[in-house]
């Protein structure tokens, strides 16, 4: 008795509801049990599929039930920090979660965790770049990790046709973490039933890249019937600007070409041209002989100036929105996710909630102007927003999203596109002004263009603060020089985009002696409570 092993092996588990946690807990189960090894596990699920966060707790004694001579190890129901063994994460940020709650521990743990991304709800509706920095939390992995290996198993779960799961257990036993041979896993997946031959293939993928297998750099290879929807760069972007330009500008050229036409494309290159020409004037060029930053980019300005102009040009109105919920690629990418065969039917429902605004917008600039004071003398502005459900895959649906996608030759006529040209306009001209002078402040109005985003209310506001910067520190203002004026952009930039609701930014224009604006009012609405509850009181 006194050869047996002192304690159990901890192994914990973090997955995304959906995405087979528990089923990967019932595999190691029954592998470890057909071994004749004494386990057990425990599980905190998620409350909804792909959105909350499951946590499953295994502990596999690691001797035969047969050589302990009727004892039973003593196993407890819940891991604790610095005594995890095994630390299996489906996603990149629930492994940062793991390490930052004291689960990974370099003295003890194998960290096995697939490197690509699940945006949570906060990344996605920050007004700016919400993300988390990955680099971080990779790095932490190797340092806070006796052994790390770390790959994208999404990537690989696509190319199998199954689910992440599968590829986390063939991580798991190429690790050579547990005691359980290959062959045993592998009974325990086909015992599963449904499904088996798919997640197989992913085992057999996960394994490979643990064990060190020509697998591991295939993570980063996408599957071969992807399709993009991007034309061929321009020849001009590669014979005119400069070649540290032509990632982003032949990706602004290909957008500006996919949301309207040629002449779009040719206006969007149009618009650079003189920001690159100033650009190399002022020596944007050289930024690492004027900076002293090795790796500094050179022609910055050109190149962010061309990311929020394409962003900006290729906005999203009723015709993009409809052209790109109805395109085929779109419906292939909807059965991918949801890893439906060919003979199964995939229904989409799409919901609209178009309004006044959406309807003016689409309307030449006289009706529109006519129609939105209508509305708003009659206080409808925001009352006639009525949701929608429409079928998109269904013959109904598909021809009327189709019908309003038709409509992009007459996108140039209507009261949207004048309003947005000419304000796009008004930050380029502030742009060229500011290059002329000095490309740190010129740069610091180019990356205003990230203020503008989003459809309805976010929109609106998001047009509402970059109006407020140019108004008073872009056009206005009084300061001791460029270098004090970027500055002050900068700043209040960053504040609009940390506080969505202005007050952020208006804190930031008082310190220069700006009057801040109002709180803007927000109604309160008193909902009548419904009979049954009003008989009960």
């Amino acid at each position: 008795m006194n050869s047996l092993p002192e304690r159990p092996i901890t192994l914990l588990i973090a997955a995304l509801g959906g995405e087979g946690g528990g089923v990967l807990a019932d595999w190691i189960i029954a592998a470890a049990a057909a071994q004749d090894y004494p386990v057990q596990s425990t599980s905190i699920p998620g409350v909804a599929q792909r959105t909350g966060a499951t946590t499953y707790y295994v502990e596999l004694y690691p001797a035969h039930t047969s050589e302990l001579g009727g004892l039973r190890p003593v196993m407890t129901l819940t891991p604790a920090p610095s005594y995890v063994d095994v630390m299996v994460s489906s996603e990149l940020l629930e492994t940062g979660r793991a390490m930052l709650n004291g689960f990974v521990t370099p003295e003890r743990t194998t960290l096995i965790a697939s490197t690509h991304r699940v945006y949570t709800v906060a990344e996605k509706m920050h007004m700016g770049d919400g993300r988390f920095d990955s680099d971080r939390i990779l790095k932490a992995a190797q340092a806070m990790s006796r052994r790390a290996i770390l790959f994208d198993m999404q990537a690989l779960a696509a190319r199998s046709g199954t689910v992440i799961s599968a590829v986390m257990f063939g991580a798991l036993a190429g690790s050579g973490a547990l005691p359980l041979p290959r062959a045993a896993c592998e009974d325990a997946v086909r015992r599963g039933g449904k499904g088996a031959e798919a997640s197989l293939r992913g085992f057999a993928a996960g394994y490979a890249a643990a064990a060190g297998g020509s697998a591991t750099a295939s993570g980063e290879a996408k599957p071969e019937d992807v399709k993009r929807w991007r034309e061929q760069p321009s020849e001009r972007v590669r014979g005119i600007f400069p070649a540290e330009t032509h990632p982003i500008l032949e990706e602004g050229a290909a957008r500006a070409l996919d949301f309207q036409d040629r002449d779009y494309a040719s206006l969007y290159l149009d618009r650079i041209e003189p920001i690159a020409k100033l650009d190399r004037e002022q020596g944007g060029g050289h930024a690492v002989e004027r900076t002293g930053q090795a790796g500094a980019q050179g022609y910055k300005l050109t190149s962010e100036t061309g990311r929020f102009l394409a962003l900006w040009m290729c906005y999203e109105d009723l015709i993009r929105v409809a052209d790109l919920k109805s395109r085929r690629s779109r419906f292939e990418r909807v059965r991918a996710e949801v890893q439906a065969q060919l003979h199964e039917p995939v229904h989409i429902v799409e919901y609209l909630k178009p309004g006044v605004e959406e309807v003016a917008a689409m309307l030449p600039p006289f009706l529109s102007k006519r129609l939105l004071a209508w509305a708003e003398k009659r206080g409808l502005t925001y009352k006639l927003n009525v949701g929608i459900y429409v079928k998109s895959t269904g013959v109904a649906g598909f021809l009327m999203l189709r019908a309003l996608a038709a409509l992009r030759p007459l996108r140039r006529m209507t009261a949207r596109y004048a309003e947005e040209q000419a304000l796009i306009e008004r930050w380029l001209r502030a742009v060229r002004a500011a290059a002329a002078r000095d490309l740190g402040l010129a740069l610091e109005i180019a990356h205003c263009g990230r203020l503008i985003k989003g459809y309805g209310e976010t929109h609106r506001r998001a047009k509402a603060n970059f109006l407020r910067i140019l108004d008073t520190l872009v056009e206005g203002g009084t300061f001791q020089n460029e270098r004090a004026r970027a500055a002050a952009i900068a700043k209040a930039r960053e504040a609009a985009l940390a506080d969505p609701e202005g007050r952020g930014l208006e804190n930031a224009l008082a310190t220069h002696g700006i009057a801040p604006l109002p709180p803007q009012p927000k109604p309160i609405l008193f909902m009548p409570r419904p009979k049954q509850h009003r008989k009960a009181a």
